[in-house]
């Protein structure tokens, strides 16, 4: 004869039977018995017993219980002319003791019913990874609500404290606190534009009598020599250009072409990810030069196993910070930021931003040798007095939505 088992527990129900594909394989020749000890007289009582496969239930249509193994296997979408899912669900002709499918319709599941009666299947029947993750999901679960209150009574709490005012301007003071890390000292108190960044502090004495011999290319060059190097692009843009227009007076000439080689030799510097090998410009770059490269612009990293050199997207910045402190050295404190920018690899706003922190007067180029027919290059100049620090992106324009 056929049977349902049907047993409950405090969190599911369970249904088990003895037909049909689910039934537990046991052995038909064996019997089975359950006996029942009395404590009080000490006697066991004996009775016949039957195995059951006890599945769980997890939702409910009218009498018909569904089991999860029919939810997993209800489509996505439910029929269009209808607002209720169509499930497949595993039942059993009595008469024919074999399984057959149906559709059975107007089954109800809410959005949120089935996750949560995975979860109701995941910490009764789940592994204990499954389970660790359930556990740990639910105790990171911080309600939407709760969150929400806390952070709407704290923001209320820090405003009527200090006032609307003062913490856009304690903002804008630590965004230009953060990017004043990386750029070169300034002298605020400065009474002409060259003392505001000091050469000193760019290169010092040493470094700068050590890019004597490397320079002496660039000096000496003549105008063939430079006709290959730009067609060969050997050199950044500025370098290339600012090339063209070398003084005649020697000692000036010289000056010049030291900072190019190493304005040049730091652009290029940027364009490494891992430093990996001891000298990273070659061996023409003089040693004090690659200490410098690597002690000033570069961070430390921890990496398989080892000690790495970093050039990172702030150490990008701080290199771009110390090439417009030199080229406005180079350039009579005026200097194309559009064309650094090109050779820097870098976004105009990122570019401009640096330039903003290093207080310089951005502008459009007019004038300058080259550059009359070219409206889109930004110069940037550096002026007594100088303007007030802004936080990067202060002045940017926001993009109309249509």
């Amino acid at each position: 004869h056929l049977v349902f088992q049907v047993s409950e527990s405090d969190r599911l129900s369970y249904v088990g039977n003895n037909f049909g594909s689910g039934v537990m394989k046991c052995n038909s020749l064996c019997r089975y018995f359950v006996g029942v000890l009395n404590q009080d007289s000490g006697q066991m009582e004996v009775y016949n017993a039957e195995i059951f496969n006890m599945q769980p239930l997890l939702a409910q249509l009218g009498s018909i219980v569904v089991p999860m193994s029919v939810l997993m296997t209800a489509p996505v979408q439910p029929p269009l002319q209808s607002s209720a899912c169509w499930v497949l669900f595993e039942t059993v002709s009595v008469e024919q003791e074999q399984a057959s499918w149906v559709l059975l319709h107007c089954l109800q599941l809410s959005p949120c019913s089935v996750p949560l009666q995975m979860d109701l299947c995941i910490e009764a029947f789940g592994t204990s990874r499954q389970k660790r993750a359930l556990s740990s999901r639910r105790m990171n679960a911080v309600g939407s609500d709760v969150l929400s209150s806390a952070v709407t009574k704290a923001a209320t709490n820090v405003i009527d404290a200090k006032g609307v005012t003062a913490l856009i301007q304690d903002m804008a003071q630590d965004d230009v606190q953060n990017i004043s890390v990386f750029l070169p000292p300034c002298n605020e108190d400065a009474d002409k534009p060259e003392n505001v960044y000091k050469f000193e502090d760019i290169l010092s004495p040493a470094e700068y009598e050590a890019l004597r011999v490397p320079a002496a290319a660039f000096a000496n060059i003549t105008a063939e020599e430079l006709a290959k190097k730009s067609e060969d692009r050997s050199h950044c843009c500025f370098v290339l250009e600012e090339l063209k227009f070398l003084p005649a007076e020697e000692r000036s000439r010289d000056h010049k072409a030291r900072c190019l080689w190493f304005l040049d030799t730091l652009i290029k510097f940027s364009y490494l990810k891992v430093i990996k090998k001891k000298h990273p410009m070659g061996p023409e770059c003089p040693h004090i030069i690659s200490r410098k490269l690597m002690k000033n612009f570069t961070s430390l990293t921890y990496n398989n196993g080892s000690v790495q050199n970093l050039i990172s997207a702030s150490m990008k910045a701080k290199i771009a910070a110390y090439v417009i402190a030199l080229a406005l050295h180079i350039n009579n404190f005026q200097t194309d930021l559009t064309l650094l920018q090109n050779d820097l690899k870098l976004q105009e706003s990122r570019m401009l931003d640096i330039a903003r922190a290093l207080r310089l007067r951005i502008s459009k180029a007019k004038g300058l040798p080259g550059l009359e027919n070219d409206s889109n290059h930004k110069l940037g100049t550096l002026s007594l007095p100088l303007p007030v620090p802004k936080a990067p992106g202060g002045q940017r324009k926001r993009k109309k939505m249509n």
